[in-house]
């Protein structure tokens, strides 16, 4: 089922984030923050994702790359953010809603929840890491997440 990039309506421009779960935000933040040096940028808590998590960068400006350390609220609840210690990857899409339309009629699985604002304050929407009945494709065992680009990432990317 291979479609050519002319009839694809949107661009994928690079990564927007790495996503890392686990048990313990401290412990990560010890590895990713003291150890590593990447800067700590914001915080996210939401009970309906089951996550607490810091939000880190890494660069600056349009190749700036968050990196999100998660533990989770309940950890025997849903969504298990810790139990993929690599719980996702973000790519930035220059037309969201447009890229969702069309990946979706080419029977791309998206996750519930459909296009929503995210941590760091941008549009995005998850496809979901496997494919089912309805829509057979999926993210192949991996969450992507896809962000609108804003238009700074867009021009420079």
């Amino acid at each position: 089922m291979e479609k050519s990039t002319a009839d694809r309506p949107f661009r994928i421009l690079g990564i927007q984030q790495v996503a890392i779960g686990g048990p313990s935000r401290a412990r990560l933040r010890a590895l990713w923050v003291d150890l590593l040096g990447l800067e700590v940028t914001g915080s996210f808590r939401s009970e309906r994702e089951n996550v607490d998590e810091l939000i880190c960068s890494l660069g600056s400006g349009a190749t700036r790359v968050e990196v999100d350390l998660m533990e989770p609220i309940d950890p025997n609840g849903k969504p298990a953010v810790h139990t993929t210690p690599l719980n996702h990857i973000g790519l930035w899409v220059d037309d969201l809603p447009k890229a969702v339309e069309w990946l979706a009629a080419q029977g791309l699985r998206f996750a519930p929840g459909g296009i929503r604002k995210g941590a760091a304050g941008h549009d995005i929407c998850f496809v979901h890491p496997k494919g089912n009945e309805q829509f057979p494709l999926g993210g192949e065992g991996v969450l992507i997440e896809l962000v609108q680009a804003p238009p700074e990432v867009i021009a420079a990317l």
